[in-house]
């Protein structure tokens, strides 16, 4: 599926389909073997038959198929065949070897399908997962995507390669078996089939209350993800503030209503389950005195009760199989609407004729206005700036001022809602710009950066192609980060874990600041990246930034005014407000916010 164009799924059998796409081979394939499968195992007690009834008691039946007298009259006569059985047990044992084959294949083919399947699932909830919008990751939790992107699909996979791919040749082996049965007598069929509806209609009783518990179980088998993935990703911060024996609690809470959950669920089975067995065996125990009852008073011959006992031993697993068919399609129904919930939200899609213009250009705030939620208080208000090219510009304000707000706004990140003011670049409205092109165009380093579990150089080099160590180590030299590469082990090749867990605040920032440095955008924002290292750090970076971004902008969001103070020009912003703005000197003579913040830092110097 293309990250620019979505497809939408009206219902559900609409996007299994869409899933499908590339597997339906592998499927008919498999659908076509088992119904041989099938076939073979329905031929077998009618050789049986044949042989009890005219080889040994000498009583041709009217029950059994042409073809398998053609096939029992080529090996020779009742006289011949009698005095060599052999023949008959190799003809079964021929059957049962193609039989054999067949299910091989069977497994074979479904297998393959199964698993491109699985495969197609992962790779378009991924490809789905990353264009959707930075507020839709925001709202959901990661373990629940997770669970969704792997529990949810190997349900949805199990269901269509291990049920949907048998529904066919479970309702021909019914069919045929009955009519087999209706050739033997029809008394004892209709004593047989009528189970098969009173078997349906229970199932479809259960399969509500199967869905029920099973979309409880999954909904905090979710919940139980995220906070094992919460946990797992912030175990420093756990283990810091010993807070151990907390999230453990939590964690076994959690657990324990997610398993009690499970507990239902499978009592529901279970209930559903033993039912369906006691109404089978009922209906074997039914057949089998009812058979012996026609076959002792001639109605029936031994060969036809042996060929109708057997046949309903066929008929019972294939009819035992629709009622699981009908449990299994509530879990999978369930795994389904919460696969269909990541399928059909909103990826982000660029403008009709969006634009890729340079980016080297003033940047405009008109009156920007914003907030996370609708009908929520606003975290930006009427907020108006000018960032002028190749300047270097400084943001200062308190926590929950809007500061970050702005860059995230400015990098698409946010959407900024019709009626809240502007963002420009030159005389472009972002919003015209392609998203790719704009983020490729803005670097940005975040206060707490993410680095993934590979090498240094992987993770500074991660925005290039081919890796090219110069623009590395360059990008390191310039973040402050050479001298303590060099002083690990294995220099750039150190590997990191995850999320950077093996390195200090400063490193992964200066990690960050490197990362962003080797692509050279035309935009720098550095959104208090500086704040984990220490001052003679942060004026070395900041010496080394000024010498080597050329003619790019650059964007200083912190709450050190060391970090902003020899910035082109400064906005101070307030609740959401620009409070004050101008050059350090200027903002120092205002006497107001910028002042104040300045002297408070400076008496600790």
């Amino acid at each position: 599926m293309s990250a620019n164009k979505q497809t939408k799924f009206a219902t559900k059998t609409q996007m299994v389909l869409f899933f499908l796409k590339g597997t339906v081979f592998f499927f008919a394939l498999s659908i076509l073997f088992s119904l041989l499968v099938t076939f073979f195992d329905l031929v077998g007690p009618k050789i049986i038959q044949y042989t009890v009834d005219y080889c040994i008691a000498d009583t041709r039946s009217t029950s059994v198929p042409f073809y398998i007298r053609v096939i029992m009259d080529g090996l020779g006569d009742r006289e011949y065949l009698r005095t060599h059985l052999y023949l008959v047990a190799l003809v079964v044992a021929a059957i049962a070897l193609l039989a054999a084959i067949s299910r091989y294949l069977f497994r074979l083919f479904n297998s393959m399908g199964a698993e491109k399947l699985i495969q197609r699932m992962r790779d378009t909830l991924f490809d789905h997962i990353m264009h959707l919008p930075f507020t839709w990751h925001g709202e959901n939790h990661t373990g629940d995507i997770i669970q969704r992107c792997t529990s949810d699909v190997d349900t949805v996979k199990n269901f269509i390669s291990e049920q949907m791919s048998s529904l066919i040749r479970i309702v021909i082996r019914i069919v045929l078996a009955i009519y087999f049965m209706i050739g033997i007598n029809g008394k004892l069929t209709i004593a047989s089939a009528v189970f098969i509806p009173i078997i349906v209609i229970y199932s479809m009783f259960f399969h509500g209350k199967i869905r029920s518990a099973f979309e409880k179980a999954d909904t905090e088998e979710g919940r139980l993800s995220a906070t094992a993935q919460e946990n797992l990703t912030g175990v420093r911060v756990v283990r810091a503030f010993g807070r151990e024996q907390y999230e453990k609690e939590r964690f076994v809470k959690q657990n324990k209503e997610y398993t009690q959950l499970w507990i239902d669920l499978m009592r529901v089975l279970s209930a559903f389950w033993s039912s369906n067995d006691f109404i089978s065996g009922l209906q074997v125990m039914l057949i089998t005195v009812l058979g012996a009852v026609l076959c002792v008073h001639g109605e029936i011959t031994v060969g036809e009760y042996i060929a109708f006992v057997s046949y309903n031993s066929m008929l019972v697993w294939p009819v035992r199989a629709l009622g699981r068919i009908i449990s299994e399609m509530s879990k999978a129904g369930v795994s389904i609407d919460r696969i269909s919930y990541i399928m059909n939200s909103e990826i982000e899609e660029d403008k009709p004729g969006a634009k890729e213009p340079s980016l080297k250009e003033d940047i405009i705030f008109d009156n920007v206005s914003y907030a996370y939620d609708n009908g929520g208080a606003d975290v930006l208000k009427n907020v108006s700036f000018t960032i002028k090219k190749g300047t270097t510009f400084g943001i200062l304000g308190g926590t929950g001022s809007g500061k970050s707000t702005l860059m995230y706004l400015l990098d698409s990140l946010y959407s900024l809602p019709d009626g809240c003011g502007r963002i420009m670049i030159g005389d472009t409205d972002i919003s015209d710009i392609k998203a790719s092109w704009l983020r490729k165009n803005i670097g940005f380093v975040l206060q707490e950066p993410f680095l993934f579990s590979r090498t240094l150089s992987e993770n500074i080099g991660i925005t290039q192609k081919k890796t090219d160590i110069k623009a590395i180590r360059d990008a390191a030299k310039i973040a402050a980060l050479d001298e303590t590469i060099d002083s690990f082990g294995q220099g750039y090749e150190t590997y990191v874990g995850e999320r950077g867990v093996t390195l200090s605040g400063g490193q992964k920032q200066r990690t960050a600041i490197a990362q962003m440095l080797v692509s050279k955008p035309p935009v720098m924002v550095f959104d208090d990246s500086l704040s984990a290292v220490d001052t003679q750090t942060d004026a070395r970076i900041r010496h080394a930034l000024s010498e080597n971004v050329g003619d790019s902008t650059v964007v200083l969001i912190s709450h050190r005014i060391t970090t902003l103070m020899h910035a082109d020009r400064i906005i101070v912003l307030d609740h959401g407000k620009v409070a004050e703005q101008g050059t350090h000197d200027e903002l120092l003579a205002k006497g107001g916010i910028y002042k104040k913040i300045f002297d408070i830092q400076m008496q600790g110097t």
